[in-house]
């Protein structure tokens, strides 16, 4: 199977995160189109309309504080029958943030966005993070970018990321987000022609929720410091 780093990741790369979902199951010809970043005003009723035009349920990984700015944006996201994730609250890249301040960060997204569906921004996660959020979270990361937020390529070569790599099952992740809302409007509806032509049908993803008990050492060392702080305070 061919590959491009930005595009699609060898197959021995997906297996550092075993539990994460990188592809969907199944050999019938149904792709997931997922979208980035969003909610924003500029862009996502521009997609919820293109959406519902070809009757299409997609999936959302959405950032917390848009939903907040936006409520009525992320609402409209669900009532039209789309999935939404949880993308962070403040798009936190996971590599360059303390573990607590990104589980806070990810729980605070939650209270808005209440789903069990996570992406990480970026893909990027250390193996501890991925552990620590495989407990509660269906970690969902993509088979297909499109890099449709890359000004250094031409919206065709957004089009043509797209159509060279999909497959039966493929996760594709665009970004309805204003860096990439040029590129998207122009190879978003392309795409979806193109697919529609080779028989693809598309779906939303979803999963059941399931409630795990957080047994690790990183629950266990926050309940240690929550402790510590208390006998501090009665200290003091």
């Amino acid at each position: 199977m061919k590959f491009k780093l930005q595009v699609h990741l060898p197959g021995f790369f997906t297996k550092w995160f075993p539990a994460a979902v990188w592809r969907m199951p199944g050999d019938d010809k149904t792709v997931y189109l997922t979208f980035d970043d969003g909610p924003v005003p500029a862009l996502t009723p521009w997609v919820l309309d293109l959406l519902s035009e070809h009757q299409i349920k997609a999936t959302f990984f959405v950032v917390g504080e848009n939903a907040f700015r936006y409520p009525d944006l992320f609402d409209q996201i669900i009532e039209e029958g789309h999935a939404v994730g949880n993308h962070t609250y403040h798009h936190l890249q996971g590599l360059k943030t303390s573990n607590l301040e990104y589980f806070k960060d990810i729980e605070q997204a939650n209270m808005i966005i209440g789903s069990n569906l996570f992406r990480p921004p970026h893909g990027w996660l250390t193996r501890g993070q991925y552990l620590f959020l495989s407990q509660k979270y269906k970690i969902i990361m993509w088979d297909v970018i499109s890099c449709d937020y890359n000004g250094n390529i031409t919206r065709e070569e957004v089009l043509d990321n797209v159509l060279k790599f999909v497959r039966s099952g493929s996760i594709i992740t665009f970004h309805d987000s204003y860096k990439a809302g040029e590129h998207l409007r122009w190879a978003l509806p392309r795409a979806i022609e193109a697919l529609k032509a080779e028989g693809y049908e598309f779906r939303k993803i979803e999963f059941p929720k399931v409630r795990r008990l957080f047994v690790t050492t990183y629950l266990q060392r926050i309940k240690k410091l929550r402790i510590n702080f208390k006998q501090l305070r009665k200290w003091a």
